[in-house]
């Protein structure tokens, strides 16, 4: 990473979002944690020091996005990298024929709200942003990283929600790399396989290491630096771009 690169993390304050703001600090950039206002950010903005700080904000709000991208503005001058990291996710059958009951519409809308909505809502107000900085010697302004999931490919039994929600990053990609390309801004989409985060934390140890023996190599579940590795090899290659990358040792999910 260079030193005093920008970049805006959503879901900064905890699992994949984490590590790549600890990844970004460490590596003498600076980050803005953009996360809920009831989240850690604070207290990791506080330990990483100067060239951290916290944006409280909902993704799906204009207003608390845009004044995150303001916050980026103030506190470091720019903004040169967006991640997108903050999702939500259910896990429901189409319908339960046993209670004759549906999906709730409520739960599909909510998860298609914060992972669709929400992840687009980041990007179109970043780049804004980042289309004020000077271009280097090949075009380049900033880039855009979004989290899909390999649930976008192989969404298993309950994951409509999901994975509807996660195909839909992996579809917009191209289409706004395309948008942005004449103001040098990529975007590039990650597609986690199964990471150990707080969104898998909450199952049992059984399942979990019933999880990571359905990983090919290596066996067990990613780190989320692993993740925050990725995403600063992404920023550093300018040719990548409009591409969806999944990140998780050759698994390909079970019904």
């Amino acid at each position: 990473m260079e030193q005093g690169m920008v970049g805006l993390v959503t879901g900064g304050a905890s699992g994949l979002g984490r590590a790549t703001v600890e990844r970004l600090v460490q590596s003498g950039a600076s980050a803005v944690i953009l996360d809920l206002p009831s989240s850690d950010g604070p207290a990791l903005a506080a330990s990483l020091g100067d060239r951290c700080a916290f944006a409280p904000a909902d993704v799906t709000s204009e207003a608390d996005v845009q004044a995150a991208v303001s916050l980026a503005r103030e506190k470091f001058g720019k903004l040169d990298l967006a991640v997108n990291c903050a999702g939500i996710a259910v896990a429901v059958k189409t319908y339960n024929f046993k209670k004759d009951l549906p999906h709730s519409l409520e739960d599909f809308q909510r998860v298609i709200n914060v992972n669709i909505a929400g992840t687009f809502n980041v990007i179109r107000l970043a780049v804004g942003e980042m289309g004020k900085n000077e271009p280097d010697a090949d075009g380049h302004r900033g880039c855009i990283i979004n989290t899909a999931s390999v649930a976008a490919f192989d969404g298993q039994v309950g994951q409509a929600a999901y994975s509807a929600s996660k195909g839909g990053i992996v579809g917009m990609t191209l289409p706004i790399a395309r948008d942005l390309a004449p103001m040098g801004i990529r975007v590039i989409t990650i597609a986690p396989g199964l990471f150990s985060t707080p969104l898998l934390a909450g199952l049992p140890e059984k399942v979990r290491s019933f999880l990571a023996r359905q990983v090919p190599f290596p066996s067990r579940l990613g780190d989320p630096a692993e993740f925050a590795h990725l995403v600063t090899s992404l920023a550093e290659n300018p040719m990548i771009n409009g591409e969806v990358i999944r990140l998780d040792g050759a698994i390909r999910m079970q019904p």
